[in-house]
């Protein structure tokens, strides 16, 4: 996610939500730059580059922690031209009135991202149109310490979560959106059309989940710290937990069982009135660039929807992360997170049910 899903979300903080890492200010004249609204990681200025070449002047950045609190921001007054959530959040963004269809004929990049990214469900405007452009994706699944359960790196099960032999050695993410879905499939329910009937059984392996957990978390640096030390035996995380770790050497495996693992996809969306239309999707087109992807996956460790950029990226970088070469394959191979139904009810339910660990 994501949740958020990729490297430094999670160490944002509240105070870091409303930064603003370059004065573009909310009220801009049309001849002034554009702003965009993201995830740290992604205001980078690999991600901007293109633009800054084709406009000569740097956009506004500001920064948010999570979207619920990036729509809160928005809702009350703050008005970016560009922003990035991820996809299981969109019908929130568009409830909400706030941003407008993308032409996709405007964007120079679209045609380089995978087919399979561009006819995500629930993003089509209309022929033509799309309300989210994809930017990035990844994965939530399990990293493991080879060298300490290694019958699950054989096996790919991720039952390890449940086994009485590793209790205190496990740990989840914090996010409803990523632990409710993963223990969901975990026991056949598919947490995206769930009857009342399922979602009691989802809460009550959830129950039974608390007991075996060390700690709950999306800190990338503790889950990291964790597995390398060896306080964790299995974390769920995201691919770049793996990835950081791997590039060190640590005996980690990150799991594929079958069925496949979650994927999350997150991207671009504008604003319903940006302060200047022409240069809101030339930042978008900014995000897209092949610099831009190329820098993502081999720096954040994240998967760029521009597939075709990756073309001239090393096989090294693809054997660390443990995905192949066929990005567009592999995409299909997986889950796609989607929005949760009842979500207000659910994230309750995790609240109160996670407070138990101790």
């Amino acid at each position: 996610m994501k949740t958020g899903w990729p490297i430094l979300k999670w160490a944002l903080g509240s105070v870091a939500a409303a930064l603003i890492v370059t004065a573009a200010g909310c009220g801009k004249s049309s001849s002034g730059p554009v702003t965009l609204f993201q995830w740290q990681d992604y205001v980078d200025p690999h991600f901007t580059a293109a633009y800054e070449a084709a406009y000569h002047e740097k956009p506004g950045l500001s920064i948010f922690a999570d979207e619920d609190e990036a729509l809160s921001k928005m809702r009350a007054g703050f008005k970016p031209d560009v922003m990035g959530p991820c996809l299981y959040s969109l019908p929130r963004w568009k409830e909400a009135g706030l941003i407008q269809p993308i032409e996709t004929s405007k964007l120079k990049n679209w045609n380089k991202l995978a087919p399979t990214l561009r006819n995500l469900p629930g993003i089509s405007a209309g022929s033509g149109k799309v309300w989210f452009v994809p930017h990035y994706w990844g994965n939530t699944s399990l990293t493991i310490r080879t060298d300490l359960a290694p019958e699950y790196a054989k096996s790919q099960s991720w039952d390890i979560l449940f086994d009485p032999k590793y209790k205190g050695r496990i740990s989840v993410l914090d996010g409803a959106d990523d632990v409710v879905p993963f223990v969901a499939h975990m026991v056949g329910v598919d947490a995206y059309h769930m009857d009342e009937a399922g979602w009691q059984k989802v809460q009550a392996k959830l129950r039974e989940l608390v007991p075996q957990l060390r700690f709950v978390s999306a800190d990338n640096t503790a889950l990291g710290q964790g597995l390398a030390s060896g306080e964790l035996v299995a974390a769920m995380s995201w691919r770049t937990t793996f990835a950081a770790l791997n590039r060190e050497h640590k005996p980690v495996a990150y799991l594929n069982p079958p069925g496949g693992i979650f994927t999350y996809v997150c991207g671009l969306v504008m604003h319903k009135d940006p302060s200047n239309e022409e240069k809101a999707l030339a930042l978008i087109d900014s995000g897209l660039a092949d610099d831009a992807a190329r820098y993502m996956i081999t720096t954040i460790g994240d998967e760029p929807a521009n597939i075709e950029a990756m073309k001239t990226v090393p096989d090294s970088v693809f054997q660390n992360l443990g995905v192949p070469r066929d990005l567009e394959t592999f995409l299909k191979s997986g889950i796609f997170q989607r929005p949760l139904p009842n979500k207000d009810k659910i994230v309750s339910a995790w609240t109160e049910i996670k407070s138990g660990v101790q």
